[in-house]
């Protein structure tokens, strides 16, 4: 099914020579801005088509259905001459060309960056890596374990926990992520582009711009030189930083002032409590009692009463949804999924775009692409472009 309503970067061709995580989160995403996405996928297809079963084949898995809408998928054998001379035909019509292969391996199939520009010399050209070229670890692969634990992203929950064991994020956080900065660099290139005719390399190094991201609050006494306080933003890392127990699940409460929180306490039956003598007397422990009091005011009414009770009373609240939870999220249910047909597998949930235009909208004009399902129709369009060219 295909939605033709153009966005915000209707016109702009994307050459697509990613896989994984990172690469396919940046280019789906320049696909739901509008933007004419062409996967090129080896024969055997992406690697990620084999991961998450799919219901009848072995190539629309999971993991490569949410990452891969808005695209259209052409199977290129770049290891031999007919696969690289389609590419480069391709290459003259883009605007951006995208990979996160390492660079020995994309000059070996004769794509780098002098090579591409050689055949375009507009192009903006984006190449995600693990580590920034002039640091000691340049060249070493990279996988979003890796710049999870390099960036200190595993040793987060020691900072709440002393003694916990390192652990990553549980999610692709730091290949979604950079896949976002990936995104805002091609626009950024693509802005250049149109002020002054001029493309350019872009290198979108993993660690050093997941570092700035996750640490961006961390850095804290170490903002300055000398440091003045601890590593680690204090109300980021509080233990008491978390969702509290209700009658029959859990809520996030953010109060946003004194008056809020007397009154979230005073709806969970401790009324007057920042009046109270125990309060007053408490000194340093104040804390450890107002967190004490939230838990015990929560934990008087279901989630769903607190809901709506907070609502009524401008309280910043939310239910804590448990993973699968979100499918049933009243909110959720209504903005994000959506029941549609996948060619040869039958329906799947997707996730829609989050942004809203508008009037250059972001939607699901594509679906995630059987493998090489588009091959003909792109390279019958070079073809008609060409014999268009030379007759003019």
């Amino acid at each position: 099914m295909q939605d033709k309503t153009p966005g915000a970067l209707d016109g702009v061709r994307v050459i697509d020579l990613t896989q994984f995580v990172l690469g396919p989160y940046a280019t789906q995403t320049l696909g739901d801005l509008g933007a004419d996405v062409i996967k090129i996928e080896e024969p055997a297809g992406d690697r990620q088509r084999a991961s998450g079963k799919a219901p009848n084949s072995d190539t629309m898995g999971s993991l490569f259905v949410t990452l891969n809408r808005n695209k259209r998928s052409v199977v290129l054998d770049l290891k031999t001459e007919p696969g690289r001379r389609a590419l480069r035909r391709l290459v003259k019509t883009a605007d951006i060309f995208i990979h996160n292969m390492r660079p020995e391996a994309i000059g070996r199939l004769g794509f780098g960056y002098e090579a591409v520009r050689e055949i375009k010399p507009d192009i903006v050209y984006v190449e995600a890596m693990g580590y920034a070229a002039e640091g000691p670890y340049a060249g070493r692969q990279a996988f979003d374990d890796l710049i999870q634990a390099a960036s200190g992203a595993t040793g987060l929950a020691g900072l709440v926990t002393p003694g916990a064991e390192p652990r990553p994020i549980p999610s692709y956080v730091a290949d979604k992520t950079c896949g976002l900065f990936a995104t805002i660099a091609s626009l950024a290139a693509l802005r250049h582009k149109e002020r002054t005719g001029e493309g350019q390399y872009v290198a979108v190094p993993m660690l050093e711009t997941f570092t700035g991201f996750l640490m961006a609050e961390h850095l804290y006494g170490e903002t300055f030189v000398p440091p003045n306080n601890h590593f680690g933003a204090t109300t980021a890392l509080s233990p008491d930083r978390r969702p509290l127990k209700t009658k029959d699940g859990y809520l996030a409460v953010s109060p946003a002032n004194r008056a809020q929180s007397a009154k979230f306490l005073e709806l969970g039956g401790i009324p007057g409590f920042f009046d109270s003598d125990a309060f007053h007397a408490g000194g340093k422990g104040r804390v450890a009692m107002y967190n004490t009091a939230l838990a015990e005011a929560a934990a008087s009414r279901t989630t769903a009463d607190w809901m709506e009770t907070c609502e009524q009373n401008s309280i910043p609240a939310m239910r804590a949804n448990e993973p699968e939870d979100i499918l049933k999220d009243p909110q959720l249910a209504k903005t994000l999924f959506e029941i549609r047909e996948l060619e040869g597998e039958g329906q799947y949930r997707a996730f829609k775009p989050g942004l809203r235009f508008a009037k250059t909208p972001a939607r699901i004009r594509r679906d995630p692409p059987q493998l090489g399902r588009d091959t003909a129709e792109v390279l019958a369009e070079l073809d008609a472009a060409e014999t268009e060219t030379a007759g003019s």
